[in-house]
């Protein structure tokens, strides 16, 4: 097997993230408009260079994957290798991420392995790491305890008080030669050596030595509720220019039995008439986005004199101007729109559609809220002759260079 002197960093993204207690594993939580996963993504290309990055994911999370990429933008992702199914714990994973970079034409002379809770890797950091492996062969980031550590027994009774000057916080990514850590993972595993709890415990186990280099105290890990909030408000940082877009459509009623809302199917008397699906909510929201960034409207995006967007998705709009505020960088704080109509009654629709438009623009559900009314039988919506929608869009976007 050749070695060259690189460096692939193999994220581990697998785990179910319990102690946060949501619904979905902590990984791929939306913080400040993108999952985690994303920002840890790009956090580890933007610092390391020409490195090669491999995730590794649980099996049942490929959709979510799919999502956090989309969210990643494109810069660096041609050095995103496929993605690793993972096992049943950590120390599982790493090791199916480390055979699949054996199995490489050209396996690397040095893997980081990083976590994928930790979105604040820095390029100081990763320098680091690389060079420590290539130094030491394994070693570690690790930080000065500051509060005084008690070693405890079963009944909560202090035992020992180890020298604090010793002691040291361990983060990620680890950094090691290949060959060590991966000739180490496999011998363990032949062994039963199970419930290593990092691979710096590995590489003990095996017999190396692991040397510790200078961590950073900003490279948190999200683990708790509170980590969540306090991630959050550090990535909100970095978008400080908070701008607002307003966005208004109308649609004439015609022949049908439904009407779009949303992204939504609402069954009705009528639909909506218009070169595409005619979603009227969609569009305000489109237009609201596009406002926000001062980059036209959705005429100007999908001109209606084109064929191809004759009934289009309205999907497709919204998507595109979700997707054009992340490739500036920034993040959709808050969408605000309200429908205005006497029919179809929206309200037994309303949490629906919520969910939908969360869903197309990469949002969490609190970021996203509908209203509805009538215009009190005034105008053409009190005739019932059209539907019209408006929305206001916030975003935060970072300060120009």
């Amino acid at each position: 097997m050749t070695q060259h002197h690189s460096t692939v960093i193999l994220v581990v993204a697998a785990g179910r993230g319990s102690r946060v207690g949501t619904t979905i594993p902590k990984q791929y939580l939306a913080l400040a408009g993108k999952p985690l996963l994303a920002h840890t993504l790009r956090a580890l290309l933007d610092a390391s260079g020409t490195a090669r990055v491999l995730t590794v994911i649980h099996r049942d999370d490929a959709d979510l994957y799919a999502a956090s990429l989309e969210a990643l933008g494109d810069a660096g992702r041609d050095r995103l290798l496929p993605p690793v199914p993972g096992g049943a714990t950590r120390q599982d994973s790493v090791r199916a991420g480390l055979a699949a970079l054996a199995d490489l034409p050209n396996a690397p002379a040095v893997v980081l392995i990083h976590d994928g809770a930790r979105p604040f890797a820095t390029p100081g950091l990763i320098a680091r790491a690389e060079a420590a492996a290539h130094r030491h062969g394994a070693a570690v980031p690790g930080l000065a305890v500051t509060d005084t550590i008690k070693t405890v027994d079963e009944t909560g009774r202090i035992v020992e008080t180890p020298p604090r000057d010793s002691l040291r916080a361990v983060q990620t990514p680890q950094a090691f030669r290949f060959d060590l850590i991966h000739a180490a993972h496999l011998a363990a595993e032949a062994a039963g050596a199970h419930g290593l709890t990092d691979d710096a415990a590995i590489a003990e186990w095996a017999g190396h030595s692991v040397h510790v280099f200078e961590g950073e105290a900003g490279n948190m890990k999200v683990t708790t509720k509170q980590d969540v909030a306090a991630a959050e408000a550090r990535l909100i940082q970095d978008c400080p220019d908070v701008r607002t877009g307003q966005g208004y459509d109308v649609h004439a009623f015609g022949p049908g039995d439904h009407v779009w809302l949303g992204g939504l199917k609402v069954p009705h008397t009528k639909s909506l008439v218009g070169h595409s699906d005619a979603d009227v909510l969609s569009h305000a929201i489109t237009d609201a986005l596009f406002g926000a960034l001062g980059d036209g409207d959705i005429g100007s995006h999908f001109p209606p004199s084109d064929p191809q967007w004759k009934g289009a998705d309205s999907n497709i709009f919204l998507a595109y101007a979700a997707e054009a505020v992340r490739k500036r960088g920034g993040m959709i704080a808050h969408i605000d729109a309200t429908v205005v109509c006497e029919t179809p009654k929206v309200g037994p629709h309303r949490e629906a559609i919520r969910a939908r438009i969360a869903e197309v623009t990469g949002l969490p559900l609190d970021r996203v809220a509908v209203k509805a009314t009538t215009s009190e039988r005034l105008g053409f919506t009190g005739r019932e002759e059209g539907i019209a929608a408006l929305a206001i869009a916030t975003i935060r976007l970072p300060l120009p260079c």
